[in-house]
């Protein structure tokens, strides 16, 4: 009899152990699925040596997770041109399990986005993304991982339907917190674990208009963890709301998040994080020829550098060709562009105007993607800043309906891709209104009919500028890519010494 006792002890025992779950995360790795230097030299990111830090851990320990957060799409001309083929395709080598849909993933017409869906081995999730009453994306799924049912539901920022208008005009996209009490419950009686992973920001400026992270947890009950991106956010610890961690990784794949969770009898009892700076080889000193000497950090795993070595070959000899020399730093930097004027979003805009004969050139900040560094200029650096394939769109446009769009600008906060960058104006606002515009250095006639250029994302309504749409135009199928290489070759004579970087737009 005591035998039997002790038996069952045992296994009582083993019952009550803790189970580990590590669930490693990256998003919005917009097609940087190669490795890149830093400002240091020092070669980061990079799908290969994501899935070698990964693939240790699965040596020791068979209940491994990894999910990507969103924005899978846009940013590196290799990935670009391929419709992010080489990412969708190393993904599935390195066994991703769901990704969230990104507000990017909607940046190319949807038989792009449902072609990659095809390509993936793993789900596109968004429970909030509707078409024609139903839901457009698979909305959940529930995993067993080390005996415990672990559900992961995705949620899709509901600004994509600005972000994107021109590509989800057909599309609704629903409260994610309304969405989430309605499905979290029903989920809890399937999983003993509920991860949401959500493409929705946090800290975000527009957080009483559109759902954030942070507002999700603080509103939602039911939640174990949160997955985010959106905002770019680089977290050194979780942000806890409510006592549900959320968690980001940055940008870029130059982060990946790690956690380590402890569920005990189908209840989560611990969850750690960390934040795993993903580092191939850094910098240790230099050669007699002043070159950098590096070592080794982390080995690329050989089956996804393999694969991405094939994808970067393709079209890689017109990609390398040199169209000019820049001896400044040409700033396209996500918080810059989108707060302020830079020399490179004056360039930009300067190249529209200069292509079209415009009276003035509008441009949102969100579509500069990159800075150019100092150095040889390449078609792939003006690309990587451009990756988005717009045209220029001319428009002619009464004063007045001119103001409208101005008035618009001045209302968007800081941070939002939809800061409006200008040639041919300035403008001033004060407590998010307009309080001064000029053309050409004159204050606008309100009847008199003005020539202007935009890209023809913002031409058709993208990032919330709906005065634009429907204006008398036309596309004049300039590739933007195109005009500012053409503008650095022929305005510039190849050589960047300076450039303009007086303010165009003050805010207060």
């Amino acid at each position: 009899m005591r035998k039997y006792v002790v038996l069952l002890f045992l296994v009582l025992s083993l019952l009550a152990l803790a189970v580990k779950i590590t669930v490693f995360h990256v998003n919005d790795t917009h097609g940087r699925a190669w490795s890149f230097t830093d400002s240091a030299g020092n070669v980061i990111g990079g799908f290969a040596t994501v899935a070698s830090i990964i693939d240790a851990e699965r040596k020791v320990n068979p209940n491994v997770l990894f999910l990507h957060a969103g924005d899978i799409n846009t940013g590196v001309p290799e990935s670009d041109l391929l419709n992010a083929l080489p990412d969708i395709f190393v993904l599935n080598r390195m066994k991703l399990d769901a990704v969230a849909v990104g507000n990017h993933e909607f940046d190319k017409p949807r038989d792009v986005l449902l072609k990659q869906i095809s390509w993936a081995k793993f789900p596109f999730l968004s429970a909030n993304i509707y078409k024609g009453g139903e839901p457009l994306f698979t909305q959940y799924i529930i995993k067993n991982v080390g005996g415990v049912r672990i559900a992961i539901i995705g949620f899709t920022t509901e600004h994509t339907k600005i972000l994107e208008g021109p590509n989800s005009e057909d599309l609704e996209f629903k409260n994610v917190v309304e969405v989430a009490k309605k499905l979290i419950p029903e989920i809890r009686k399937q999983a003993d674990v509920v991860i949401a992973l959500t493409h929705l920001g946090v800290g975000q400026g527009y957080s009483d208009i559109y759902t954030t992270a942070d507002q999700l947890a603080q509103n939602v009950e039911g939640i174990d963890l949160i997955i985010d991106g959106h905002s770019h956010t680089n977290m050194t610890t979780p942000m806890v709301v409510n006592g549900v961690p959320i968690v980001q990784a940055f940008e870029w794949a130059k982060i990946l998040g790690k956690v380590d969770m402890e569920i005990e009898n189908g209840k989560v009892v611990k969850i750690e994080w960390s934040a795993i700076p993903v580092i191939q080889s850094k910098v240790v000193g230099k050669d007699e020829a002043g070159k950098n000497i590096y070592q080794v950090v982390t080995p690329e795993a050989p089956y996804v550098k393999t694969a991405l070595d094939y994808f970067k070959k393709l079209g890689g000899a017109k990609l390398d060709t040199v169209i000019g020399r820049t001896e400044i730093l040409l700033n396209g930097e996500r918080a810059d562009v989108r707060s302020k004027t830079t020399n490179l979003a004056n360039l930009i805009a300067d190249s529209m105007k200069w292509k079209t004969g415009a009276d003035v050139a509008l441009t949102n900040g969100g579509g500069i993607r990159a800075s150019i560094k100092p150095g040889e200029i390449k078609i792939r650096d003006v690309l990587t800043v451009l990756p988005f394939g717009n045209t220029l769109y001319v428009l002619e446009m009464k004063g007045s309906d001119l103001v409208k769009v101005f008035e618009y600008a001045a209302s968007v906060p800081n941070g939002q891709g939809a800061f409006l960058q200008v040639a041919g104006a300035t403008w001033k606002a004060e407590g998010g209104k307009l309080t001064e515009l000029l053309i050409g250095g004159k204050p606008v006639d309100p009847e008199k009919i003005y020539k202007v250029v935009t890209n023809d994302y913002m031409a058709a309504g993208g990032d919330g500028y709906a005065t634009l749409k429907g204006q008398k135009g036309y596309n004049t199928f300039y590739v933007m890519a195109d005009v500012v290489v053409e503008y650095i070759q022929n305005v510039l004579g190849g050589k960047i010494t300076t450039y303009d970087d007086k303010p165009r737009v003050e805010r207060k």
